[in-house]
């Protein structure tokens, strides 16, 4: 019973064109771009632009966007091939575990956690944040108390007294959203290309509004030192960072570059997919170039705007919103509309990322790796739904009680590591399987795949000690239950 044992690829192709049995195959190209950009642009951009510019790199934020899109374009060109090759749920996992073995794919699988339910839970206190805003500066009423909309590791310090003013219980918000999500996708609610398209095209809106309305606002004096000298910043929760510098782009490429989380979703609706081999690199690169284009001009704006102070303080929770009121006089509208439009459009990050999610427990439920329940499809709704109702525990957790800066750094480097194997599966698969039938083929093999492994691994270098020191103790974790349960009961390793 190795645990080098690989899933043979035909296995995979045949389950692929068995999938009308079970997952329904409905998705096109543009409803895939759609997908991807709905999924894309939301807490990553205007949530973690603000953190990345207060923590690590001030203006200079525009520079990590671009190593982030560098890093992502690499990975996305490796996806596309792999995702064209491989048309079946699981996205990461499932390549891994034809190219390099059940023990890594398992790791993967494990890993895709951090990138899926993490962010989704990261994207839910963003949506916490953005409700209070609404309600303080839209509707005017009191906000939700700090208490109940905080996890118990956040609170208000008195900058004179340094004594504890508010303390975190509980973020209601963020589990609200959370469970009425996961409900919706139990039920097999689905966003028609209707309705996702229209919200793509809200956000969408909102950002070039900002871009173009807020260019004029842009005060020199926040760009004049675009790159701050290297020095060292520390937050309200007592975490150092490297700021400025190279240290502090690599820092802040891995900061922003959960805005980028959600192209490789696309990904694991390959089985859903009514001509994977042809749409899926276009919805993977596609999604992906619009918003790269948009995030570089969006940083430098928002970086004009408003100063390093605002997003260190009063900025720090909706900035965007923040930095229009403040200083984008006459555009008091603007910043209404953006709270509004965000609240959901993040909705729909969310629904993306626990569909993501329930996918990859489906196909490790099939497998044997996980519990077979997590593969079980509802007899109506013929959806994954008690993998759902286990996902719903697992994000609601971390919405609820730990803070959304540590939730966010933990996706991107779960998502970092998810790369950097796909990138090697690239390699291993065209050496293994030189003659599998590819409608689209990475190109520059094996140049592009290192390419992506290195830039991947400088912005986990970025990311710091104590991020690195949590993946290690979530993937030892991963690494206990393997043993004790998934070696076990692998289907292919009974033989199966």
């Amino acid at each position: 019973m190795s645990i080098w044992r690989r899933k043979p690829l035909q296995l995979l192709l045949n389950e692929a064109a068995e999938s009308e049995k079970g997952l329904k195959r409905t998705l096109t190209a543009w409803s895939l771009i759609a997908l991807g950009i709905g999924a894309i642009i939301g807490a990553g951009l205007f949530v973690r632009t603000a953190t990345a510019a207060a923590q690590n790199a001030g203006p200079s934020v525009t520079i990590g966007f671009i190593v982030a899109a560098i890093g992502c374009a690499l990975a996305g060109l490796c996806y596309a091939e792999l995702s064209s090759s491989i048309p079946i749920s699981g996205s990461a996992y499932t390549y891994t575990y034809a190219t390099m073995g059940e023990f890594l794919a398992w790791i993967i699988g494990w890993d895709l956690i951090l990138e899926y339910a993490v962010g989704a839970a990261t994207v839910g206190i963003a949506w916490s944040e953005y409700l209070n805003n609404l309600l303080v500066t839209v509707l005017h009423t009191d906000p939700i108390p700090y208490a109940l909309s905080h996890s118990p590791f956040q609170k208000v310090v008195d900058p004179v007294t340094h004594e504890v003013i508010s303390q975190g219980i509980i973020n209601l918000p963020a589990l609200f959203i959370v469970g009425v999500i996961s409900l919706l996708l139990i039920k097999g609610t689905q966003e028609s290309a209707f309705v996702n398209g229209l919200i793509v095209i809200v956000k969408v809106a909102i950002v070039i509004l900002i871009i173009v309305l807020g260019w004029q606002f842009i005060n020199p004096a926040n760009h004049a030192t675009y790159i701050p000298a290297a020095s060292t910043y520390t937050d309200d929760s007592g975490v150092s960072h490297n700021f400025g510098g190279i240290m502090g782009i690599l820092g802040a490429a891995g900061t922003v570059f959960f805005a980028f989380i959600g192209f490789d979703a696309v990904s694991t609706a390959a089985q859903e997919t009514k001509n994977p081999k042809r749409d899926m690199p276009i919805g993977i690169l596609g999604s992906l170039a619009v918003c790269t284009v948009l995030y570089i001009l969006f940083a430098h704006v928002l970086t004009g705007v408003a100063t390093i102070e605002d997003f260190r303080t009063g900025g720090k929770e909706a900035s965007v919103a923040f930095a229009i009121n403040k200083y984008m006089i006459g555009y008091g509208w603007l910043g209404n509309f953006v709270t509004i439009a965000i609240l959901a459009g993040f909705s729909s990050v969310i629904l993306v990322m626990l569909l993501g999610q329930s996918r990859v427990f489906y196909s490790m439920g099939k497998d044997g790796l996980l519990p077979s329940f997590f593969s079980h499809l509802h007899p109506k709704y013929q959806t994954p739904y008690k993998a759902n109702l286990v996902i719903l525990v697992i994000v609601g957790l971390f919405a609820a009680f730990i803070p959304g800066d540590i939730v966010g750094d933990m996706t991107s480097i779960g998502t970092l590591f998810a790369f950097i194997l796909v990138c090697i599966s690239v390699i291993i698969l065209r050496k293994r399987e030189p003659n599998m039938v590819r409608e689209f083929k990475t190109p520059f093999v094996p140049f592009v795949p290192l390419l992506g492994v290195g830039v991947c691994l400088a912005m986990i270098y970025g990311l710091g000690w104590l991020n690195w020191a949590r993946l290690i103790g979530w993937m030892a974790l991963g690494v206990v239950f393997y043993f004790a349960y998934s070696k076990k009961h692998s289907r292919l390793g009974k033989g199966e």
